[in-house]
């Protein structure tokens, strides 16, 4: 089974708050864990990590908090799944030649690697500015009050 970590999927969430947020000046961190339902000790490590790699910023003060360090369009899946787990990769021999002595005459690599490769793409042009519109669209549909 192919599965993100807790990680990944919680600095995910995190980061799409963050961005519907935007423009708004720093948000408490406690904010963001309530909305998100995610602890707040959980919450930190996951936006130290974001942080040190440049995703977010954050401000101390009375008036601090996280914000993003781009705008949401410029941020992709990619990049947030990167900063957790490193490069997005299906089997080790993709990357490595040297990992498996079949990669010449395996077919089941080709696949691996069409489908890392495809994975990738998606990764690559999915921005967290998309995320927040398909959220939007989302909660509209759910919002919506069908009468029989």
């Amino acid at each position: 089974m192919i599965k993100l970590s807790t990680r990944v999927r919680y600095g995910t969430r995190a980061m799409l708050d963050l961005a519907c947020h935007y423009g708004n000046g720093p948000i408490l961190l406690k904010d963001v864990a309530k909305r998100q339902n995610i602890s707040l000790k959980y919450l930190d490590r996951i936006l130290l990590s974001l942080k040190s790699v440049g995703l977010v910023k954050a401000l101390r003060g009375a008036k601090g908090g996280y914000s993003l360090s781009l705008s949401p369009g410029q941020i992709t899946l990619k990049q947030v799944i990167e900063a957790f787990d490193g490069p997005v990769q299906l089997v080790e021999c993709i990357n490595d030649k040297n990992y498996c002595q079949r990669v010449n005459t395996c077919a089941t690599h080709d696949i691996w690697s069409e489908l890392g490769k495809a994975i990738e793409a998606t990764l690559k042009s999915t921005t967290l500015e998309d995320l927040i519109i398909r959220s939007r669209e989302k909660k509209k549909s759910s919002d919506a009050m069908y009468y029989i």
